[in-house]
């Protein structure tokens, strides 16, 4: 069984490396001649819109998918008029557009911030007085990581970040005064059968994900999972889906969803029956779902920017490291580091103590 996967990026191998035990060989599409991935498979160099290479990739992969949301939706919509594509075009383009995902969300009962749509200064200035402040403004495509926002404190502040954005559509936010960040990582498979992970409770910093905690038994866990599933079974959902939200006085608002593996997923290699990785290919291929109890305490830390020395990380009694072949640079993610044990003071010792490490390094 082949499986091709649009991106070669740290996501892709981490995929590629849960299916080498289960006897899958992949085949990538990505326009980076040194993508970390390419050794663990095939690697069509090109760009996504390039259609003998898509056809190529739609005539030698069993069933494709994708390992973050910026492939063109027209990309995949291509390839599943050839091939098995999980998750759906469709899923791809609403998760592509912030305001259509918004709209989405509200359609089917799940809670947002206000926002509103804007296409210039004058919209902007017209909605703010039912946004209020302060706000966020965004790019409605091609953000993530923080790219393409500007935080709004006052009046004044909306001529310069609209310019920022140099007129492209763009969606505005009410500011939700949260008192902590999620996730939700859940899997469904072709038979609609859905697993649900422990939520993760997230530390972000200049809109970077930092640090990822498993919290088991968390009293949002419900609510999540309810949320979750409506958005599963509205876009007929397959493979892995990360739902990320604010926790306010008790209810959970949505921020944004991600139709792929996820980074604050990364601590279930270690600390899950199953990791999301393997439960994404699981359920692209339609076989039976993997158990998703953690097993232990478990976290995970990114190093942004720069990497750290392995020994100082693998001296650490229940760290495990994982390089992904990247060279250093500014703002990019080039590791992580999971910790898994048995006490809940003990993962806190050492998140911080990696955490540490990491922010010595850090080049965001």
């Amino acid at each position: 069984m082949k499986v091709g996967i649009l991106g070669a990026g740290q996501l892709a191998r981490m995929i590629a490396l849960a299916g080498y035990p289960l006897g899958l060989e992949f085949i990538f599409l990505d326009p980076s001649a040194d993508a970390c991935a390419n050794h663990l498979g095939e690697h069509l160099h090109g760009d996504y819109n390039n259609l003998d290479l898509l056809a190529q990739l739609a005539d030698r992969a069993d069933v494709v998918t994708y390992e973050f949301e910026n492939v063109p939706a027209e990309v995949a919509g291509f390839l599943a008029t050839h091939t098995q594509v999980h998750p759906s075009p469709k899923a791809l383009a609403v998760a592509q557009d912030r305001l259509t995902e918004k709209n989405f969300f509200n359609d089917i009962g799940i809670a947002t911030p206000a926002y509103a749509a804007v296409n210039s200064l004058a919209d902007l200035q017209a909605v703010m007085a039912g946004i209020g402040y302060p706000a966020i403004l965004k790019s409605r495509t091609q953000g993530y990581d923080g790219k393409g926002q500007s935080v709004l404190k006052s009046a004044d502040d909306l001529a310069s970040a609209w310019h920022t954005l140099d007129g492209v559509p763009a969606i505005v936010e009410a500011f939700v005064p949260f008192q902590r960040e999620v996730s939700v990582i859940a899997a469904r498979n072709v038979n609609g059968d859905i697993v649900y992970y422990p939520l993760s409770e997230n530390l972000h910093r200049g809109g970077i994900l930092r640090v990822s905690e498993c919290t088991t038994d968390d009293p949002m866990q419900t609510q999540a999972q309810t949320y979750v599933t409506r958005l599963l079974e509205a876009l007929d959902y397959v493979g892995v889906l990360a739902l990320e939200l604010f926790e306010v006085d008790g209810r959970l608002i949505a921020n944004e969803f991600a139709p792929r593996v996820h980074n604050s997923g990364h601590w279930t290699i270690e600390g899950a029956e199953t990791s999301q990785f393997e439960n994404h290919l699981r359920a692209i291929l339609g076989l039976p779902l993997g158990a998703t109890t953690a097993v232990g305490k478990a976290a995970m830390v990114n190093f942004i920017g720069g990497l750290p020395e392995t020994g100082s990380i693998l001296g650490i009694p229940g760290v495990h490291l994982h390089l992904y072949g990247k060279e250093p640079r500014k703002g990019r993610k080039v590791a992580h580091a999971t910790i898994r044990t048995l006490t809940d003071a003990t993962l806190g010792e050492l998140t911080q103590k990696i955490a540490t490490i990491a922010n010595q390094v850090d080049d965001s």
